[in-house]
This record gives structure tokens, C-alpha cells and sequence, in this order.
């Protein structure tokens, strides 16, 4: 492959929920708009690394089941993310590597094994109209993505224009130690949330010590946990403020609830605890019947691990300029 003209796919079959997504919709939680973008960001990131795109490019996020999607034309594609069979043309590829695809090919990723959401990337992004300065879809909304909505059998998507690195990474991976160790019970790192002090004082050793369940009630918007209450001192009612990506919140059910990508912009619940940054794709991957365990970090001990891990990327697969 000498020349890497923009891409083209078509979607021969959607799976489950197929959406495009970059990084998500920063900056605009103040005037009502959701965040949105990946759920599980390190693998968003990390596709595009492989493929030579800047990190905020836009991908395709798969969930549980994912499509089958024939190239119309020549691309180069990393998949990232939970455990799914991929196929080209029927040959099994390898995730977490960039590989080149010639005109013609048929991808088709098939039903997950562990984890819940993969990301393929295509060397040049997915070119489709960024809205407030993001291309991610954000469903409640209509908002972003390719008309606002999962993608659909017959659905074509255009790719942009790849840069001078795509073509030298084909056939780089990124290293087992920097891939997630995706599990169904994984214990996620937290930071003592906002409100922590609306809680009794044994809030926090409590949710340190006991084990949540996810129930059905679980989505892209957040998961709501059955498991120990955690007692409020008094009203569970809150003056509303901003939701971090990763907040657990605690209603008068007194059973907390993660907030996820395509949370909303502010809530009236207290936020006992926040899920650390480098430990949200561990979150990103559990689906109902799945179990999470937590710890208490300080701060600077989140944000020494996720500079590492940025570091440890940086080192691996250089950034490309945004």
C-alpha cells in the first residue's frame, strides 16, 4: 500500500449498539450538554495511536455484539478493548495491533468473550460533522456521530485524511502491560467524592469493604450497583453540581450508582467517592451480574498513576499532533 487515500465502509450488519465516538464533548457540562464519547477512553486512545491518528479522533465503540462492516476501500484499522473475535475475510486478525486492509475486505467482529466494549479505528478518523467540537454520538440527545443515532445496517462511513505516521505503524501492538487487566470482578481505585461529608462515618469503610453487584438497570449512562447501603447523616438531597465521569452517587435507595460516559451534566445526590481516571476502562467493560469492589487512593496517588500510564503510551507510540 503506497498511497492511503480516505477511506470508505458500509455497515452489512450493526450488532448490538455501534456508535462512533472520540473523546468526548469537553467543555460544554456548564450550558446542559453530556460529555458523551468513549466508555472505556485507554482503548479509544490507544486505537488511535496504532493507526497514527491524534487521540481525539473518532472511532467505533461496539458493545456485547459487534457489526460486520465491508471496506469499499483500502484502510488501516486497529482494534482495541474487551475480548471479541475479529475476523478479515474469515482469517482471525490480532486486537491491539494495527493491520492493513485491502479494498474489498469484510471486518466482522463478532459477540464478545470477556469485557463488553471494543474500539476500531481507521486511520484517518471517522469523518463525520463534529458538533460542539466533538464527533461522539450521544443518543438521548441526538447529538453527534452519524445523524445522532447507533449505526445501521447500510450506514456509510467516510474516513479522513491519514497522516504521514499511518502507514509505519502497521504491525505495531501495544504491549501487554499497558492493556487494562479487564476482569468481572475487578476492585476499581477511588478518591473520596465532593460530598463525602454527607455520609455517616463508616460510609466509606463500608463501601470499601463490601461488594456491588451491577443490576439491569446499566448502560452507557451509568450502572446502578445493588450491594451494603451506604447511610446518609441526613436529607440524601443535594443543591445539584457537576457530575464527574466516574461519580458514585447515592439516592434515598442509599445503593449507590456509577456514573459513565453519557451521565447527565449535574445531580441532586450526594457523591460519596469518584472512580479514578486510569481505573474507569475496568469499569467500562462489566456488564449486569458483574461485580465491583473498591478502595480508597489519595489524589495525588491517581494522578501519579495515570501520568505514568500516559507516560509509559508516550514512550511506546508517540502522540500525533491534534
Amino acid at each position: 500500500m503506497h498511497d492511503l487515500p480516505p477511506t470508505r465502509c458500509r455497515l452489512l450488519e450493526p450488532g448490538l449498539l455501534t456508535t462512533v465516538q472520540d473523546l468526548g464533548r469537553v467543555g460544554y457540562q456548564r450550558f446542559g450538554v453530556p460529555v458523551a464519547g468513549p466508555m472505556d477512553p485507554w482503548a479509544l486512545r490507544c486505537a488511535n495511536r496504532l493507526v497514527g491518528n491524534p487521540d481525539n479522533a473518532a472511532a467505533i465503540e461496539v458493545t456485547i455484539v459487534g457489526p460486520s462492516l465491508l471496506f469499499e476501500r483500502a484502510a488501516i484499522v486497529a482494534w482495541t478493548g474487551g475480548d471479541f473475535p475479529v475476523s478479515l475475510n474469515g482469517a482471525v486478525i490480532p486486537g491491539w495491533q494495527a493491520v492493513e486492509i485491502p479494498a474489498g475486505s469484510t471486518l466482522k467482529i463478532g459477540t464478545r468473550q470477556t469485557g463488553a466494549r471494543g474500539y476500531l479505528s481507521i486511520a484517518g478518523g471517522i469523518a463525520v460533522p463534529p458538533i460542539l467540537e466533538s464527533r461522539s454520538t450521544h443518543l438521548r440527545s441526538g447529538m453527534g456521530g452519524l445523524g445522532g443515532h447507533a449505526l445501521r445496517a447500510g450506514d456509510v462511513l467516510a474516513g479522513g485524511e491519514a497522516t504521514p505516521e499511518a502507514k509505519g505503524r502497521v504491525g505495531c501492538c501495544i504491549a501487554p502491560a499497558l492493556r487494562p487487566g479487564y476482569s468481572h470482578s475487578p476492585t476499581l481505585r477511588v478518591i473520596r467524592g465532593p460530598q463525602v461529608e454527607a455520609f455517616r462515618p463508616d460510609a466509606m469503610d463500608v463501601l470499601s469493604r463490601e461488594r456491588y453487584t451491577i443490576s439491569r438497570e446499566a448502560d452507557r449512562m451509568g450502572y446502578r450497583l445493588h450491594g451494603a447501603p451506604l447511610e446518609h447523616r441526613n436529607s440524601p438531597d443535594i443543591v445539584s453540581d457537576a457530575t464527574p465521569l466516574g461519580s458514585l452517587q447515592v439516592p434515598a435507595s442509599r445503593q449507590p450508582i456509577l456514573l459513565m460516559a453519557d451521565r447527565q451534566t449535574t445531580g441532586g445526590y450526594p457523591k460519596i467517592a469518584v472512580v479514578i481516571s486510569a481505573d474507569v476502562p475496568l469499569a467500562a467493560q462489566l456488564v449486569p451480574g458483574d461485580t465491583i469492589g473498591f478502595t480508597v487512593v489519595e489524589v495525588e496517588e491517581a494522578q501519579r498513576v495515570i501520568r505514568e500510564q500516559y507516560r509509559e503510551l508516550d514512550l511506546m507510540l508517540s502522540p500525533v499532533g491534534r
